[in-house]
Formats: structure tokens, sequence, C-alpha cells
């Protein structure tokens, strides 16, 4: 399920709960930036929750939020459409625009184990 449809305020939320596990309405809206208010909060919940992002538990008198869809797997969905839509599929157009925005603030071995991960691919695509 792919996070790219969201609205800016709900790939916010989505963040939260990804960072938290899982949040109330009210944890959510603390964890926002330039957050909205409350019960714009909870209706934003209340859609993701409809369109099947998020799920709510009863925990006392309150409901608390957690992702669907696993952090793992979202992070891939939106790297895939990310690759389809900007970079016509090629992986190496990623890596060239990341080398490319990120030179500076990449550290040595930040670049050595992109290496060692370059090499095990070539391997297992022998």
């Amino acid at each position: 399920m792919a996070l790219a449809g969201l609205s800016r305020r709900e790939r916010q939320i989505m963040e939260v709960l990804y960072q938290r596990g899982k949040a109330s309405a009210a944890e959510v809206r603390e964890g926002m930036e330039d957050a909205p208010g409350y019960s714009a909060v909870r209706a934003m919940l209340r859609v993701l929750e409809e369109k099947g992002h998020v799920k709510h538990q009863a925990e006392g008198l309150k409901y608390v939020y957690v992702p669907v869809v696993n952090r793992d797997k979202a992070k891939k969905s939106a790297l895939k459409n990310l690759l389809d839509t900007f970079f016509s599929e090629s992986p190496e157009q990623v890596v060239a625009a990341l080398l490319d925005v990120s030179s500076k603030r990449l550290t040595r071995e930040e670049l050595d184990r992109m290496a060692e991960m370059i090499e095990r691919a070539k391997q297992e695509g022998k």
C-alpha cells in the first residue's frame, strides 16, 4: 500500500505513527510539525483508516492508532513509486541523484558500505 497518494498532512501522521509504533490522536498531534487542531488530526486519522493505512484499538478511554503496513514495506513501496515516477525505472539514476545530493554529507564509512552492497549485488547477479 503506497503512501504516495497521501496528502502532506497524512504523510506527517504516518511518519509519527512509524516513529512511535502506535499513538493516540493527541500524541500524533504532538509529534507533528506545525500541527493542525486536534479535531483535524482525528478526522485525518479516520480518513487514513478508511483508506486502509491505519487501524485503531481501544486503550482505556482513548483510541490508539497503528500503521497497517510495516515501515519496511512502506519504504519499498515509496521507493518503487519514486523509481517509476521520476527515474524511468532506473536504479542507476536514483543512485546518481542520491550521490549528487548527498555527496557532501556521506562519510567515507557510508560510501564503503554502499560499495560493499554493490559488490554483493554483483556476486548475487552472477
